[in-house]
């Protein structure tokens, strides 16, 4: 069971003040439900970094969502004013740019906060099958 950040912090305070073990801090505090390797964690932790919180940089780095990344997905994602019809779909900005397509997608949803949607085809009308419907119609 992880150790909620709000417990971690008077952990923290009575290993330092008063140098209290795993076993002591579980004996006194019975109904917090904590485990035995949950709190040996902690004063490891604690000799090792000074800190109960977690260091800079110490997670999975980014590998998809650079911003290197984001730019170019978003020069693809949207037409641009002087050329209509150039965005590209989902599938098709990953085969260009060798990103996967489910990294793709999160680029467009979370770092662009853009939806995407699947493109369709559109009859063309023409003159006389306007002409039609409107006739019908009314």
């Amino acid at each position: 069971m992880k150790i909620a950040d709000e417990d971690a912090v008077p952990i923290k305070n009575l290993y330092l003040s008063k140098g209290w073990g795993a076993r002591k801090l579980l004996n006194e505090f019975p109904d917090k439900g904590w485990k035995l390797g949950s709190i040996d964690y902690l004063p490891k932790k604690i000799r090792k970094t000074g800190t109960v919180n977690r260091q800079p940089g110490s997670g999975r780095p980014r590998s998809a969502r650079t911003n290197e990344n984001i730019e170019t997905v978003d020069d693809l994602v949207l037409s641009q004013e002087d050329k209509p019809k150039t965005h590209r779909s989902m599938r098709q900005i990953s085969h260009k740019t060798g990103i996967h397509r489910f990294s793709v997608h999160r680029i467009i949803h979370f770092d662009l906060q853009l939806k995407c949607l699947k493109r369709r085809r559109a009859q063309q009308l023409s003159e006389a099958n306007r002409v039609a419907r409107l006739t019908r119609c009314k």
